[in-house]
């Protein structure tokens, strides 16, 4: 089993849930360890979030599994990382903080030259934000 830290269409009751993502494989569901941030800065791609990892004092909102490891390929499939290929995903470690310990995880983070042009997402909390957005409301 390992970690990962999901902060975008990965997180419960978006487009590329998690748990709907290990059911369809056949793969044992998820389960939420809880809460987490990090320091970066999130964008809006229209219909997902890039987060630019490190920058300035802002946080990006997430949530940490426990998964079986046969998950991961899903989850790079869904995020189009692939041996060998540079694409707008990248998998990457990072260690996040619950309950004051830290937590090794893989994340999906992206390259800060893809974000050039894009529109922040205040608060750094996708869904919120994409709730806000497609409700007509604006971002909290």
């Amino acid at each position: 089993m390992r970690y990962v830290f999901v902060y975008g269409t990965l997180r419960a009751g978006e487009i590329n849930d998690i748990g709907v993502a290990a059911a369809r494989a056949g793969i044992a569901a998820p389960k939420r360890v809880g809460q987490a941030a990090v320091a970066g800065r999130l964008f809006d791609f229209g219909a997902y979030p890039g987060l630019v990892v490190g920058e300035g004092n802002a946080r990006v909102v997430g949530d940490v599994y426990g998964i079986e490891n046969a998950l991961v390929a899903v989850l790079d499939e869904i995020e189009e990382v692939y041996p060998g290929v540079e694409g707008l995903f990248l998998a990457r470690e990072i260690v996040v903080e619950i309950d004051g310990r830290g937590v090794p995880c893989l994340f999906y983070p992206v390259a800060r030259e893809s974000v050039a042009g894009l529109p922040e997402i205040p608060g750094g909390d996708w869904v919120a934000y994409r709730r806000a957005r497609d409700s007509g409301g604006g971002p909290d």
